[in-house]
């Protein structure tokens, strides 16, 4: 119960502290995720006592991720409506993110094992440490890189779509969802319920895309 206890203590501080300052850098898995390393560095608990528990909450990922599928429902229509610019923006999104990594391990000098192993940063844990396993990276670097990724679009994503004038809750769901998965699109569903919908829709669609492109864009590119 230690894990679990903890987990949801250190979640509940970060929504109380966003729910009382409101800026989006204050994000509640943010904060939990400091306030949980702190408090296991000051006590010398080790990690793998603390997984314990934790593991019963990551188990709920997938069912979550299925759940998404109802706020997309409830916004059909929109899908319909705008499904080619939907399908192209996941696509170029997906495409990006697995270049930019490319890039930045040649820029970096990064070994081939580490930049298989974030390769898939911008799709949900339970897809991306598969197949970051399956292409020869290790599953556990994956899992760190895409909570990091997550955090970081939950955080940015306003702010980005204020600053680059993103006004439509379609490309704003899309964007949110191909870039940063299930831990972006909490924050897409906080903004709108269009939002939300499309965001919940690009985790999945996004993954099955990175899967099929990301062998064809290694030998072009690595």
């Amino acid at each position: 119960m230690f894990g679990i206890i903890l987990t949801i203590i250190a979640f509940e501080i970060g929504i109380f502290i966003n729910n009382k300052w409101r800026n989006p850098l204050l994000n509640p898995i943010l904060i939990a995720t400091v306030l949980i390393i702190g408090f296991l560095t000051v006590t010398g608990i080790e990690y793998e006592t603390y997984k314990v528990g934790g593991d019963y909450i990551s188990f709920f990922l997938g069912p979550v991720t299925v759940l998404l599928a109802v706020p997309l429902y409830k916004q059909i229509q929109s899908l319909k409506r705008y499904w080619f610019p939907i399908l192209a923006g996941i696509t170029v999104g997906s495409a990006t993110s697995v270049i930019c990594v490319i890039a930045c391990a040649k820029m970096f000098n990064l070994s081939k094992t580490l930049m298989l192993s974030l390769t898939p940063k911008s799709i949900t844990i339970p897809m991306g440490s598969v197949f970051s396993e399956q292409i020869g990276g290790i599953p556990s670097i994956t899992i760190v890189s895409i909570v990091i990724t997550g955090i970081t679009g939950a955080v940015t994503a306003p702010l980005v779509c204020r600053y680059f004038r993103i006004k439509n809750p379609v490309a704003q769901g899309v964007a949110i969802g191909t870039a940063s998965h299930a831990l972006g699109t909490t924050k897409a569903m906080e903004i709108g319920e269009i939002q939300g919908a499309m965001s919940s829709l690009s985790i999945g669609v996004a993954g099955v895309i990175t899967v099929f492109i990301t062998p064809a864009l290694l030998k072009v590119f690595a």
